[in-house]
């Protein structure tokens, strides 16, 4: 299955999250077959930049989004 997750970047302490579409079956920071975008808990309030288009597209083709992910993406106003 195809899940929109996210990856994390970023130094100890220090995270920065990539919004992904991977394989379920691959490690949280594995390989990704496209990136949608990028969340940055640490600014004030949080940075949320999504690819509404790619992530629609995503979503049509059965990607299935964390719960994590589907909250960001709702914040994105991308899905309701």
């Amino acid at each position: 299955m195809v899940k929109i997750r996210l990856k994390r970047m970023g130094a100890h302490k220090k995270p920065f999250y990539r919004v992904v579409v991977s394989d379920a079956r691959v490690s949280r920071d594995g390989q990704c077959i496209a990136e949608l975008g990028t969340y940055d808990p640490l600014t004030d309030p949080a940075t949320i930049k999504i690819d509404a288009e790619e992530a629609k597209k995503w979503l049509a083709n059965g990607a299935q989004p964390t719960d994590t992910a589907r909250a960001l993406l709702k914040k994105a106003g991308v899905i309701e």
